[in-house]
């Protein structure tokens, strides 16, 4: 079996007397995404820079592309991308300019970029735009040039740090073909992401980071848990009763929006549960057997965090 893409086993950073990560562990199987969850100052961004070597760990070790990130920093960066959460690329520069001028930042030589950067134009379908300066590119186009930047050496490993945020739906689902490709190829992706549904989409497992320290960790199957009966009742004054009663039927604690008049219950078996509840309940609105979103498994792993 291959060796992991990215091992982190206890990496701790501390800015003054702020400890922004706790006894990190991670580790991403080669040819992967792995999602990178968490609220706005968990923790993600200290490890992704850490991770690609900008920035040194006051404990722990890790190992990206097969190299210590610190005693190896320049060999990992020769292995690995990173496209940012704001655009890298300089927006006077042509698309075909900056992919040309960062292949020479690489160190690839003039006729190497040159031709790199024409490869990745038609990659990312930039061809025909290749000689507009950038900042005439839509959103979705910067987002795409910025990919193509992080490909120039053929990375083993792509961080990619909150990759769609402020583009449309279309250019969204650009960026993720794009990114579903490149694992195809066999490069590794660290994405890190608000958008839960990103994540459900791309990852094939995931991390969720809380005030520093990872509270979770699995497919997205796996964190979502177990499948929910919602029952809506006709009459909001029957909540109380309704949910004793899915008590009863569930595996675990019913869950009441009364503003819906609907109650949630995680259930074991679906089919008994439905039918349990269909001859139980009697006369209500509606019935419904449904996964847990993505979403709901967050706010739930968070807010079991902060208890």
């Amino acid at each position: 079996m291959r060796d992991p893409a990215i091992e982190a086993e206890g990496l701790t950073r501390r800015f003054g007397e702020t400890t922004a990560l706790v006894e990190f562990d991670l580790t991403v199987p080669t040819g992967t995404v792995h999602g990178l969850l968490g609220p706005n100052g968990a923790g993600k961004t200290t490890a992704v820079r850490i991770l690609t070597t900008l920035l040194r760990p006051d404990a722990g070790q890790a190992r990206v592309a097969g190299h210590d990130v610190v005693r190896e920093a320049d060999r990992v960066r020769t292995r690995i991308g990173l496209v940012g959460q704001q655009a890298g690329v300089d927006e006077q520069l042509s698309g075909r300019q900056n992919l040309e001028m960062f292949g020479r930042l690489h160190h690839l030589g003039a006729a190497v970029a040159r031709g790199r950067a024409g490869e990745l134009l038609d990659r990312f379908g930039l061809t025909e735009a290749a000689d507009r300066p950038a900042a005439k590119y839509s959103g979705g186009m910067r987002r795409r040039l910025d990919l193509a930047v992080g490909l120039l050496i053929g990375p083993a490993v792509l961080f990619l740090d909150e990759p769609t945020t402020g583009l449309d739906p279309r250019a969204r689902n650009e960026v993720w073909r794009e990114i579903r490709s490149l694992v195809t190829e066999g490069t590794t992706v660290l994405l890190t992401t608000q958008y839960l549904e990103e994540a459900d989409q791309l990852a094939d497992a995931l991390t969720v980071v809380d005030r520093g320290r990872v509270i979770a960790t699995g497919t997205p199957d796996e964190l979502k848990g177990a499948d929910h009966l919602d029952v809506v009742v006709r009459d909001a004054g029957s909540l109380e009763r309704t949910a004793e009663l899915l008590a009863g039927i569930g595996t675990g604690e019913p869950q009441l929006d009364r503003d819906r008049r609907q109650i949630s219950v995680p259930v074991g078996d679906r089919m008994t549960a439905l039918t349990r509840a269909a001859r139980e309940l009697g006369d209500v609105e509606d019935i419904a057997l449904r996964r847990p979103t993505l979403d709901e498994a967050f706010l739930e792993l968070t807010e079991r965090s902060v208890r």
